[in-house]
């Protein structure tokens, strides 16, 4: 869950999680720099409980690759390639999911990469592929036979009940296939397997990379799975709770005072870390009272603004999270530093009402999915109705889509990596979900050190959702997990550039958790060499 989509949300259309877009580089492993490749048809075995309905192979001259769908973006330089397309139908359910594989004419780094998708958009519009081929990669995604990245039309049938064949398809069931049918393509088109095997993804690709290593272990070598959706059941349901905090207690603040919020608590807490250099370190730390910017003075659109106790009670909440009426808590709450923007959007009407803007994916889960009823009024939920809602969401798709089984035995054992950044101020995905995760895996595990055996994630401060993709900072994950897979050199810490409060850029080391980074007390606070790992006050 691109930067790019909150452009689009900036301009008037809200949009779900972004799409993710690999900075993709590893040292070449070219073997097919002398002959071209034979853009052909060849006959596609169909993955087990599946049917092929179609195949075809089309010779695309590469050039400027423009992303499909509302997503949009685009990527240039590519290489000409082979795309092969095969149409999957599982017999008796009447769906019709296409897995599309990009294969370089030239120069095939002899590695294999999947990738993931975005908010309801089961896999990539052509920019992620389009810069894996350039980077040398055989690329392969699956649309899994739903449409784009805020289009649920698919979600109930003809008569009015979920379509769970099309959502076992998005929750996990299309990626394995997508493994299967495009490492089959490359072994096919190459006359060879591909060496290695990597799946990348941000938000739902991110979700969809846990799928992976928890339900098909052996499908991949590595995994880059970032600001993961995983928890879905639970986190997309908690991240309506903005939403309805603002209706039920009727108070909706400009986006300029959820602005001076933000700003006020990393101002509070930027010196957690040591150094006041823009970034809140751990934001799970910063312990900022908005009550106390109740009677400041905000300048919005030429108009002075004074903040609330209202406007305060309503941030508190936010972000506090979700609970019940007797104050158990029911998931994390926006974390402090994260853009309150996003999902406590309001829009003003033409005669001055203001009244709340719902993010689409959590307002599209509860209408279409819990509600069954795509007209439902989210606006309308009360506080109770609410802990229903998530309660109802954990019994009915936990099992589907929730992929927050902490047994990653399997795919230890098959030897594989898993690798995750999240932004700690990732303003659609709580970061302390993936955090809980990863505690779980813990102890599933027998420890940390266990653990990170195969598993490391590295918290990335000041970073908002999926911000680290060349957006809003950039770190280079997929060269960390193929020098992970292929030379077994384990990142300690993974090297990237940091927007801070001021807009600059800032070099840093993320840390593998549970580490954070704290300021020595000397050195330049823009350079990464100024800071070192050290374990966490709490933990």
């Amino acid at each position: 869950m691109r930067r790019r989509l909150l452009t689009v949300l900036a301009a008037g259309v809200p949009l779900a999680a972004a799409v993710y877009l690999p900075t993709a580089s590893a040292e070449p492993r070219s073997s097919t720099d002398a002959t071209p490749l034979n853009c052909r048809t060849t006959p596609v075995k169909a993955p087990a409980g599946t049917e092929v309905e179609s195949v075809t192979a089309v010779r695309r001259a590469g050039g400027v690759i423009k992303g499909t769908g509302v997503l949009g973006g685009e990527v240039s330089g590519v290489p000409a390639f082979c795309e092969v397309t095969v149409t999957l139908t599982h017999p008796g359910d009447g769906d019709h999911a296409k897995v599309t594989t990009w294969l370089p004419e030239r120069g095939w780094n002899g590695r294999f990469q999947a990738l993931g998708g975005s908010a309801f958009l089961a896999g990539d519009n052509g920019v992620g592929l389009g810069t894996a081929v350039k980077n040398g990669y055989a690329a392969t995604t699956t649309d899994a036979g739903v449409k784009d990245a805020v289009d649920v039309s698919w979600a109930l049938n003809s008569e009015g009940e979920v379509n769970k064949a099309l959502l076992e398809n998005f929750a996990s069931r299309s990626q394995h296939e997508a493994a299967v049918v495009g490492k089959a393509v490359v072994a096919s088109a190459y006359d060879k397997r591909a060496s290695y095997s990597y799946f990348t993804g941000c938000s739902t690709g991110g979700r969809q990379g846990y799928a992976e290593a928890q339900r098909y272990p052996d499908d991949y070598d590595g995994i880059l799975a970032d600001a993961p959706a995983i928890n879905w059941d639970e986190y997309v349901v908690a991240t309506l709770w903005p939403q309805v905090v603002m209706n039920n207690e009727k108070t909706y603040p400009t986006g300029c005072e959820l602005d001076a919020f933000t700003a006020a608590a990393v101002k509070a807490c930027d010196k957690l870390d040591g150094a006041r250099d823009g970034l809140v370190n751990d934001a799970s730390r910063c312990d900022f009272d908005p009550r106390r910017l109740i009677g400041t003075k905000v300048e919005c659109d030429g108009q002075e603004l004074t903040v609330t106790a209202a406007d305060a009670a309503v941030v508190r909440k936010i972000w506090d999270g979700p609970r019940t009426a007797s104050g158990t808590k029911l998931w994390a709450g926006v974390p402090v530093g994260a853009d309150l923007k996003g999902l406590a959007a309001t829009v003003r009407s033409d005669d001055g009402t203001v009244k709340g803007n719902p993010f689409p994916v959590p307002a599209f889960w509860v209408s279409s999915w819990l509600k069954k009823d795509p007209s439902f009024d989210v606006s309308t939920i009360t506080y109770s109705q609410f802990t229903q809602l998530f309660e109802q969401s954990q019994a009915e798709y936990d099992g589907i889509i929730g992929t927050d089984d902490p047994d990653l035995s399997g795919f230890r054992a098959s030897g594989g990596k898993l690798l995750t950044w999240h932004g700690q101020a990732d303003q659609f995905i709580p970061t302390q979900g993936t955090v809980r995760y990863r505690e779980r895996v813990e102890r599933e595990t027998g420890g940390a050190r266990k653990a990170d055996d195969f598993y490391r994630l590295f918290l990335a401060p000041g970073t908002d959702h999926c911000g680290l993709n060349g957006q809003s900072g950039s770190a280079d994950g997929l060269a960390a997990l193929t020098a992970w897979v292929e030379h077994g050199k384990a990142p300690r810490t993974l090297p990237a550039t940091l927007i801070n409060a001021d807009g600059e850029q800032v070099e840093r080391n993320l840390c593998a958790y549970p580490a954070v980074s704290r300021y020595q007390g000397y050195g330049d606070l823009d350079a990464a060499s100024s800071f070192r790992c050290v374990s966490p006050f709490r933990h």
